[in-house]
């Protein structure tokens, strides 16, 4: 095999490898797929590892989002989602069944749910889905 040939066939593996490694620089784009193609407000996902208890405002910016729309957390972190009086009638349901909340609309409203083993947990609000309420969870 000529040096130049090496070289390319080796190089392309070796970036295809750098591709599979899992790490997306911590925006959180890649493994969600077209998750967050319909919300506004996502601009990759918030670190918040290192912390006991992250807080997620449900019905903020228009009242149709959760912010952050997407966090970083250790396990063991305890998430609560907290309705800020926004939109109307929200919920909070992971995509696979991970968690669910019953719905509220009042302000101070919370939800919490503790994060386990490593793993992405999307989620949505059940009647704001389509219009892009959605959010997740990395467990790191």
């Amino acid at each position: 095999m000529q040096r130049r040939t090496y070289l390319a066939v080796t190089g392309g593996a070796v970036a295809a490898l750098a591709g599979c490694s899992g790490g997306d620089g911590g925006s959180g784009g890649d493994e969600y797929g077209d998750w967050f193609s319909n919300v506004d407000n996502f601009d990759g996902e918030v670190d918040r590892t290192g912390t006991a208890a992250v807080t997620v405002e449900v019905g903020a910016d228009d009242g149709f989002a959760f912010a952050p729309a997407a966090v970083q957390v250790d396990p063991g972190t305890t998430v609560t989602w907290e309705w800020i009086g926004k939109g109307g009638r929200h919920n909070v349901v992971e995509r696979n069944g991970a968690f669910a909340s019953p719905y509220h609309s009042g302000e101070g409203a919370t939800f919490e749910w503790t994060a386990g083993e490593s793993g992405l947990f999307p989620y949505f609000c059940d009647p704001h889905r389509e219009m892009g309420m959605k959010g997740g969870v990395r467990v790191i």
